[in-house]
């Protein structure tokens, strides 16, 4: 019995951290997810917040390697693209306004299409300096965390 609820814990776990890397939801999923399965709230932070500060590197070595090899094709042309003017036009601004603040501003915001991904996407467009660029992801993904974690933790004593 104790092991099934082990390979029961571990498995919500990893869930918790696959939400955390995932562009579908990223932290902002991967906390609630965590705390309504009853998982230890402390930890659950932990690993999500760690799970999505991975993805700026992951996604650093994507655009810098893999981004040009997959361009040849059309559809990902295309695709590609797209998100580059979602990206600009949805940090342009706090970008060129406050800089790597801005940057920080933007990835902090616990709103979809805010998060690490784009964060990372406008660091390459704007040819940002990647170290500087991490920090302030890992910045603005920390207070958003904090905030989901926060809320979400609060709202589930209330109820």
């Amino acid at each position: 019995m104790l092991a099934l609820r082990f390979d029961t814990l571990i498995k919500e776990f990893i869930i918790t951290i696959l939400w955390s890397l995932s562009p579908f939801g990223e932290a902002k999923v991967g906390i609630p997810y965590g705390l309504l399965k009853e998982l230890n709230p402390y930890l659950v932070f932990v690993l999500a917040l760690a799970a999505n500060i991975m993805v700026f590197p992951i996604m650093m070595v994507f655009l810098d390697k893999i981004n040009t090899w997959l361009i040849r094709w059309n559809w990902y042309k295309r695709s590609a693209l797209w998100v580059a003017k979602r990206a600009k036009k949805g940090s342009g601004a706090q970008l060129e306004k406050y800089g790597y603040l801005g940057l920080a501003l933007f990835v902090m915001i616990p709103l979809p299409g805010t998060g690490v991904y784009a964060g990372s996407i406008a660091t390459y467009l704007f040819k940002m300096d990647t170290h500087k660029a991490f920090w302030a992801n890992a910045i603005g993904i920390t207070i958003s965390s904090m905030i989901v974690w926060g809320v979400t933790h609060l709202g589930m004593k209330l109820v």
